[in-house]
């Protein structure tokens, strides 16, 4: 059985808790895998003195748990987390965890990397930087798009292909 958690909080995570916690009581679990994401100080050439994050409650912990499934029905997952903070944060600051676990570290590895890419362009969150020039909504990035066209069918264009899982 496979097991998710999604989280949108203000407060700060610890990396160290969440993977242990995420690994108890699997004994299956050969690989871990974490992608934390932080605050630059620096965004499309302007100083960042500031970000803001804001979400719609139910309708973003609804969409990430749909890119976990999709996730899970690709490869063997035994546990998946995602943390999105949410709220005013400073460079530096974590904004984001994606946990993995799985018997083997290729699967932990794709399902991680999927997840990232589509919780990138998919889940309901804005964001506003505090610049020099005055604060600014944050555009999606053509390069979080291109990100997503990895993971269709190069034969048939269609979302749902993946590397055969090791048996």
């Amino acid at each position: 059985m496979s097991l998710s958690e999604v989280r949108i909080q203000t407060e700060d995570f610890d990396l160290t808790t969440e993977i242990a916690r995420l690994r108890a009581g699997h004994p299956k679990v050969g690989g871990v895998v974490s992608f934390v994401g932080t605050v630059r100080d620096l965004n499309e050439g302007a100083a960042v003195s500031a970000m803001e994050l804001e979400h719609y409650p139910g309708m973003t912990e609804q969409s990430i748990s749909d890119v976990i499934d999709r996730a899970k029905q690709r490869w063997p997952i035994v546990s998946a987390l995602v943390i999105h903070r949410v709220g005013p944060l400073l460079p530096k600051d974590q904004i984001v965890l994606v946990a993995v676990t799985s018997a083997h570290r290729g699967e932990a590895f794709a399902a991680s990397e999927f997840i990232i890419d589509y919780l990138k362009t998919e889940a309901p969150f804005w964001k506003k930087e505090q610049t020099p020039d005055g604060a600014r909504w944050v555009d999606a990035r053509v390069s979080d798009d291109a990100a997503l066209e990895k993971w269709e069918s190069p034969l048939t264009g269609h979302e749902g292909w993946c590397p055969r899982p090791r048996a």
